[in-house]
């Protein structure tokens, strides 16, 4: 039986929230079931929706419940999530939402549910209460605990941070400077009817409204890429010259190993994960952009496993992280992340850190970066770093004339950007 839109969507929504699935590897599994691009669209609007306001479908629907679906039913409970989404939130007319998620109940396996999820989304729709903000959680649709560490770090912008993290993200383009100029592909864009701005980086667009990549000039030649407009300062603070050899650790899925040889040819690079699914990722777009780097599949912590050259003039460390600074663009996070994760994850960028660190020549730099907002994996982190490091020398971040600090935390909607961190290390000859 193929199944409908509410259906896969469900079925996506289930793999992140009962099976610990991310969204960007659930949603292109489910939306392959279809053809249509509007179909693909709206299937991605329930799930991000859904991910978006969490709390709030869940309050709603656990009321009009006598007790949450167990087992196999458990998809149902997601589906319910799903039209309760589409109630509050889509222009969806209500009696189409209610019947095809219905329908979608059937589709699922689950005839003696049907009346149920009927009957509970017929009572959402009579009722039209709104949506409860009685406990922070329900108010900010945010975990508890991420509420409370950007409570401690940004006691007079955490609601705007929060605020910043809900929206829609915009869609930014990285300007291929092998192929042409900024303001050259701003006109090809402007012929086209589609309106972009520069960005504060020197490759970086930002579109007005986010399109299909096929309306892009030149994308499938590669003389485009999509990129957030944070993203794309690692290249330009990186600062790789010609003859030099880099090391991208943790380099999938290849934006920044792109853009670093876009912006630098002439450098010997190496791209490095440990996860050879997403290094294909970084195949792909290498090819798309007719760029070569050595790709390898190894772990950044134990370079000598794979590496038996020379060290590196220049690192890229974007480490792994809570990518707290990317939910407005990944809002699964929220429910997929732990506290007892921020932990783990600080341990493991300190050793990867500390490791890259040995595989620097003297005189070289290392970028550090992150997709965080959280000062233990970025500022703490650094500090602790250079305590322990006697040869490391945190350099001055010049990124404009309104940020010129010795590290740079980007928040959540800061120029339009998602929330980054970077820290730019020189390593000092002993000599």
């Amino acid at each position: 039986m193929r199944l409908n839109l509410r259906a896969l969507a469900a079925k996506a929504v289930f793999a992140v929230l009962e099976q610990g699935q991310s969204l960007s590897l659930a949603l292109p599994d489910v939306q392959q079931n279809v053809r249509s691009p509007k179909d693909k669209a709206l299937i991605a609007e329930l799930c991000y929706g859904v991910m978006r306001v969490l709390p709030q479908l869940d309050q709603c629907v656990s009321a009009c419940l006598s007790k949450p679906f167990k087992g196999k039913q458990r998809i149902i409970q997601q589906l319910l999530l799903v039209g309760c989404y589409q109630l509050y939130f889509t222009r969806i007319p209500p009696h189409a939402a209610i019947s095809e998620t219905a329908e979608a109940c059937r589709q699922l396996g689950q005839e003696n549910l049907v009346k149920v999820v009927n009957g509970v989304l017929r009572n959402i729709q009579r009722q039209q209460q709104p949506l409860s903000g009685e406990s922070p959680t329900l108010k900010y649709n945010f975990p508890a605990w991420i509420l409370k560490k950007l409570q401690a770090a940004y006691p007079n912008q955490w609601q705007q941070v929060v605020e910043n993290s809900q929206q829609r993200p915009p869609m930014w383009l990285r300007n291929n400077c092998q192929q042409q100029r900024r303001s050259d592909y701003l006109l090809q864009l402007s012929e086209q009817s589609i309106t972009a701005s520069p960005g504060p980086s020197d490759d970086a667009m930002l579109l007005e409204h986010p399109c299909d990549v096929t309306q892009l000039p030149g994308f499938e030649s590669g003389a485009v890429s999509v990129q957030d407009g944070a993203a794309q300062w690692a290249a330009q603070l990186l600062d790789a010259q010609a003859g030099e050899l880099v090391l991208d650790a943790c380099a999938a899925p290849g934006g920044k190993t792109c853009h670093i040889l876009e912006r630098t040819p002439g450098i010997n690079l190496v791209a490095v994960d440990n996860d050879s699914k997403r290094l294909m990722r970084v195949n792909q777009n290498l090819a798309r952009l007719q760029l070569d780097a050595r790709v390898i599949q190894g772990n950044a912590a134990a370079i000598h496993e794979w590496w038996h050259g020379d060290k590196f003039d220049r690192i890229l460390l974007d480490a792994p992280c809570s990518a707290t600074g990317v939910i407005r663009r990944h809002p699964d996070i929220k429910w997929l992340r732990k506290e007892a994760d921020i932990a783990e994850l600080t341990k493991v960028q300190a050793q990867i850190l500390d490791h890259c660190w040995q595989w620097l020549k003297p005189g070289g730099v290392l970028l550090y970066a992150t997709c965080s907002i959280l000062p233990e994996e970025n500022h703490q982190q650094i500090v602790a770093f250079l305590a322990r490091t006697a040869d490391a020398e945190l350099q001055v971040i010049t990124a404009s004339q309104e940020n010129c600090s010795s590290d740079w935390q980007i928040l959540p909607g800061q120029d339009n950007m998602d929330g980054f961190y970077y820290a730019k290390l020189l390593k000092r000859s002993t000599a």
